[in-house]
């Protein structure tokens, strides 16, 4: 059940290990399933209880989780040395964790943490803190991994490339079934057809799906309604292979295309490819979003922008795809080739019930970048 072969698994440990020696740490405690993953193969929800995985300087790799994970991680990982703990009243594996420290010699070692972790929830991350207290030294180690995972493998990349064929075939899904008087549900049933029948997987969060009113929200939302005469359909999907996530945003007009829209959807247009245009290596994410701001801004529509516009995409996992780092005000991090950016022009005016939205996702390479959707960028009418 492995999706890379162990040379792969090798090469990501190997870059762990040097950035664990760079920044001055004995071992690492990872708590982000995606972490985990990705150096190891290791693929389950199990991270919705404490688990955490292990890699000390020598190398030793070193899983604790429950009982449900032991054969999930035996099939799905490269892992050998599985710890489990037991589900009683007062367990605490923090203390586990500790004992497992200590027999790797890591007593007085400094430790890197990924304390950042929705896993690692606030009362696990204070009861993990009083267990390593006096005999660990701790360092913040949040995106050790995630800066690793940023530049994608040429392995990684045809996940990529898959995930953004299935989000293809789930948009065109959409598109094919969204008219009048057609249920949202039917629609959102069609693009995870699309996607689960060729072979895909779920996203790590639920489609963006809303008409009328809702098209203007940004998130899922629970409730369906059924598509007015005329109307606005918003929706943000991603394609997902082997837990690489694609996505795509569009606003369809169902009935027929107010000018008024038409004209917004022009200006996402030529906000995106102003994005697009700076998604070069030695750029960086803040100049991204500076031409989206720009653009929207020099037709009068900055009450109607957000305050970001994309984010990096990889193997992630709920409760968001949304991967590190974002595409907001100067951001500093500097695009590099093998980076997988989605970039989204969104626009939302209350006042009078309009939304438009356009995005798509690339890959960052030398010269321009290679766009993962073969769709056009034209208004779609349902």
């Amino acid at each position: 059940m492995l999706h890379f072969d162990e040379a792969e698994f090798a090469a990501r440990k190997a870059r762990t290990l040097a950035a664990m020696a760079e920044a001055g740490l004995d071992g690492l405690l990872l708590f982000k399933q995606e972490s985990m993953y990705w150096l190891t193969g290791y693929d389950s929800f199990g991270f919705c209880f404490f688990q955490c995985l292990l890699l000390s300087g020598s190398g030793d790799l070193v899983l604790l989780t429950r009982a449900p994970d032991l054969r999930q991680a035996q099939l799905t990982s490269i892992l050998t040395d599985i710890r489990i703990w037991g589900d009683r009243e007062g367990a605490d594996p923090t203390r586990e964790l500790a004992a497992i420290l200590a027999e790797k010699g890591l007593e007085r070692g400094r430790l890197g943490v990924e304390w950042e972790a929705h896993g690692l929830t606030a009362a696990r991350g204070q009861k993990l803190a009083a267990a390593l207290e006096g005999r660990f030294r701790t360092a913040d180690a949040s995106l050790l991994v995630s800066r690793l995972r940023l530049v994608k493998s040429p392995a990684e990349l045809a996940c990529v490339r898959r995930a953004g064929e299935l989000a293809d075939a789930a948009l065109e899904a959409a598109i094919a079934h969204a008219r009048p008087g057609v249920e949202e549900g039917v629609i959102l049933a069609r693009m995870h057809d699309a996607i689960f029948e060729a072979g895909g997987d779920y996203p790590a969060n639920p489609f963006i799906i809303g008409s009328g009113p809702e098209a203007l929200l940004c998130r899922y939302h629970s409730g369906r309604r059924r598509l007015d005469p005329t109307d606005q359909l918003t929706l943000e999907i991603a394609g997902v292979w082997r837990q690489y996530h694609a996505c795509l945003m569009r606003t369809l007009l169902i009935g027929a295309a107010d000018p008024a829209q038409a004209r917004m959807f022009e200006v996402c247009r030529e906000a995106l490819a102003a994005c697009e245009e700076r998604l070069r290596p030695g750029r960086t994410f803040g100049e991204l979003f500076e031409a989206h701001a720009t653009t929207f801004d020099r037709h009068g529509l900055r009450p109607h922008r957000l305050n970001a516009c994309g984010y990096s995409l990889g193997a992630v996992y709920a409760p968001s795809w949304m991967d590190w780092p974002m595409v907001y005000a100067d951001n500093p991090v500097v695009l590099e080739p093998g980076m997988v950016v989605f970039l989204h022009m969104i626009l939302a005016d209350s006042r009078t019930g309009r939304a438009m939205t356009l995005g798509r996702t690339a890959i960052v390479r030398d010269g321009a970048p290679e766009i993962l959707s073969r769709l056009p960028l034209e208004v779609a009418v349902g």
